[in-house]
């Protein structure tokens, strides 16, 4: 079961709010934009996310302004000194980047899981 919800290319972990009695959730991954939504019902929820990640879109259009992407497609990885010297080594081996080594990985952890 995931409690993620997704819409025009954002998504946001749902949580619940036990003392307001509501759902909410919070675009994750934006730097300097904040979009927050919430319901006290599934039908809710998702009208108010929907309605949320439309007017950020609408307020940039109006301001000429492009709207924040949650990934950038780059991150900064702490391996651990083994770990990182494991990778480099089997980097070298496999005659490509210790990033493209990464990528592989990351993308066959999510085939398997």
């Amino acid at each position: 079961m995931s409690n993620i919800m997704k819409y025009k290319g954002y998504w946001a972990e749902i949580k619940y709010s036990d003392e307001d009695e509501c759902f909410w959730g919070e675009i994750e991954g934006l730097k300097k934009d904040l979009i927050i939504f919430e319901g006290n019902s599934v039908k809710e929820l998702k009208k108010d996310f929907k309605d949320a990640i439309n007017h950020y879109l609408q307020v940039c259009r109006e301001t000429n302004t492009e709207p924040e992407k949650q990934c950038k497609g780059s991150l900064n990885v702490r391996l651990g000194v083994e770990l990182h010297n494991r990778a480099k080594m089997k980097s070298i081996e496999k005659k490509i980047s210790i990033n493209e080594l990464i990528k592989e990985a990351v993308q066959l952890y999510l085939k398997t899981n």
